[in-house]
């Protein structure tokens, strides 16, 4: 992992097509904007984790259909979440 210091108002670059922005800091939170293509999904950590459980299950209950369902990001993810349970 990347561990970078940043003020508020400074970025960074994420190839060339995303930007991350300091808004602000408060309060031990830091607000941040995201620039990034249309086709670049953001999510925030705990809503791509329950996205995952519930395609997690929708698999179960498909009877393992992630080959032709889930993107292979989440996939992966599927399969590092089933080995750790």
């Amino acid at each position: 992992m990347l561990v970078l210091s940043r003020k508020s108002g400074e970025a960074l670059r994420v190839g060339e097509d995303i930007r991350i922005t300091v808004v602000s800091t408060a309060s031990g939170q830091v607000r941040i904007g995201i620039e990034a293509p249309d086709d670049v999904t953001i999510y925030r950590e705990e809503v791509y984790e329950r996205i995952v459980a519930a395609n997690v299950e929708a698999a179960k209950t498909a009877g393992d259909a992630t080959h032709t369902v889930l993107p292979p990001k989440v996939q992966k993810a599927i399969r590092s979440r089933e080995s750790s349970e």
